[in-house]
C-alpha cells in the first residue's frame, strides 16, 4: 500500500460558539475563540489517498487531479471567508478543526476515483491539528436563526 498526500493552505475566519449555550457557557468553553466578530487562522489541509500504483502510470492518484479537486470543492469555497457566515456547506456547524475535517471528508471522499481516501489533516496552527480517517461521525448542525440571534 502506498500513501500519497497533497498539502494546501487557506486563510479563514471563524467563531466558535454553540447557540444553545448561554453567553457564559460559550465564554467558558470557547474563550477567545468565541469573539463575536470571529478570529482568523492560516489553515493547512493535508489529504492522503492510499492505494496500489497503477502499473501504466505509476500513480496511486494523479496529484494534479487531486489538487484541482481540493481547490474546486474546498479551497475556493473557504479561502478568505468567514466559515460561520460565508460557506454554505458549513452553515449551522461549529467550525472546529475537528468538524472541518469531517465535513471536508464528506465532500472529497465520493469524488476520489483513484485510490481510497485515507485521511484528512486540518492544521489550525503550527501546534494544533486534527486528523480524521473517515469513521462515521455525525456533525451537529444548529439552526442558523439561533446563530444569528447570538451574533
Amino acid at each position: 500500500m502506498v500513501f500519497v498526500t497533497r498539502k494546501a493552505h487557506f486563510s479563514a475566519a471563524h467563531r466558535l460558539f454553540n447557540p444553545t449555550f448561554s453567553h457564559q457557557q460559550n465564554e467558558a468553553i470557547f474563550d477567545k475563540c468565541n469573539n463575536p466578530s470571529g478570529h482568523g487562522h492560516n489553515y493547512v489541509i493535508e489529504v492522503t489517498v492510499k492505494g496500489i500504483p497503477d502499473p501504466e502510470t505509476g500513480y496511486v492518484i494523479d496529484l494534479k487531479r487531486l489538487a484541482k479537486l481540493m481547490e474546486r470543492e474546498i479551497l475556493d469555497k473557504v479561502d478568505h471567508k468567514h466559515l460561520n457566515v460565508d460557506v454554505d456547506f458549513l452553515q449551522g456547524v461549529i467550525p472546529t478543526a475537528e468538524n472541518l475535517a469531517i465535513v471536508f471528508w464528506g465532500i472529497l471522499e465520493p469524488k476520489i476515483d483513484s485510490g481510497t481516501l485515507h485521511s484528512i489533516k486540518v492544521f489550525e496552527s503550527d501546534n494544533n491539528f486534527v486528523e480524521y480517517f473517515g469513521q462515521p461521525v455525525a456533525v451537529p448542525r444548529f439552526s442558523t436563526q439561533l446563530q444569528e440571534a447570538e451574533a
